[in-house]
């Protein structure tokens, strides 16, 4: 491509420009490192400085503007205080999404932990083992998007004299009831879509547990069956404490992904019915409303309901080693 041509494209120019400019950045810091004193910290400090700086400019900064706007009005101009933070908690359709949220975050770790660890439990001294993981791993492989999309085609509805292209529906109808609209009728409809939101989960628990239950010392288990241990007292006394680390860090990744579902509700129900959550409901709020102050106060929310999570579980990783 000719100079002339880029010149043409401005945003490809720009992108050039970026490129080159990172480039240069690294450059220099790796000859800084390689002339300069290799003394203490300096040349660490000096290969994070780039990734430091992205971070700066990429995560520290709009989060800063973001908290900035969660004290201003919907253009972003006039400061309004705690008005936001004040609506958050007052507004029905707002206190409904941080109430939703809490049913995902109390119903998925918990039922995608207890899927998984069953699951793990059934087939980890399995001949077939590495084949039933890969199935149940399969979900993971689809984006939220996608799980969203099948799942909304499972709950499809058609009146009772058409042909039914849901399956459950199609169940329904041939054990003789009545189909029903299952992403209508609250508050039953933010049960199916937490059932798509464990579907895409489960096996990720699965595989992490199941390697954590694979490393539990046969010794051990061998001694409990010779004083007469059964098959679920071992489960239960031996095996379940040998893996708490590992089941920790599965209920508070999930938990850190369910505060921030969006895709599976945006897709099956754009928030509709009842069904909204924070993250959608600021999504509502900033893009489609332009109500962008309180948009980014929920913004502010879900990282100060994150943030705590996160932390713990940086915390429960290191202890763990």
């Amino acid at each position: 491509m000719s100079f002339d041509v880029v010149a043409q494209q401005p945003k490809l120019l720009h992108l050039l420009h970026g490129v080159v400019a990172f480039a240069a950045v690294v450059c220099l810091t790796l000859l800084a490192v390689h002339r300069g004193p290799m003394r203490r910290r300096g040349p660490a400090f000096l290969l994070l400085a780039p990734a430091l700086l992205l971070l700066t400019v990429g995560l520290l900064l709009p989060g800063l503007r973001t908290l900035l706007l969660s004290f201003m009005d919907g253009e972003g101009e006039a400061w309004v205080g705690f008005a936001n933070y004040a609506w958050m908690f007052t507004d029905p359709g707002a206190l409904l999404s941080l109430r939703n949220t809490l049913t995902w975050v109390v119903l998925v770790p918990s039922l995608v932990t207890a899927v998984g660890l069953l699951y793990a439990a059934a087939v980890v001294r399995s001949r077939f083992r590495a084949l039933a993981l890969t199935l149940v791993l399969l979900p993971m492989a689809i984006s939220f998007v996608g799980a969203g999309l099948v799942w909304k085609f499972v709950y499809a509805y058609r009146p009772a004299e058409a042909d039914q292209i849901g399956l459950l529906n199609q169940l329904v109808v041939a054990f003789g009831g009545t189909p029903r609209q299952w992403l209508v009728d609250a508050p039953g409809n933010t049960l199916f879509l937490v059932v798509a939101m464990v579907w895409t989960q489960a096996g990720f628990a699965a595989v992490l547990l199941a390697g954590a239950i694979s490393v539990v010392p046969g010794e051990i288990t061998e001694a409990a069956r010779l004083d007469g241990a059964s098959p679920r007292q071992i489960f239960w006394r031996i095996t379940l404490p040998l893996i708490r680390p590992t089941l920790l860090v599965v209920v508070l990744a999930e938990v850190i992904g369910t505060v921030k579902a969006f895709d599976i509700v945006r897709t099956m129900t754009a928030g509709q019915f009842d069904t909204g959550v924070i993250a959608h409901e600021m999504y509502d709020q900033a893009f489609r409303y332009g109500e962008t102050g309180r948009g980014a106060a929920l913004a502010v929310t879900l990282f100060v309901l994150v943030t705590p999570v996160v932390a713990y579980k940086v915390r429960a990783q290191r202890s763990a080693r």
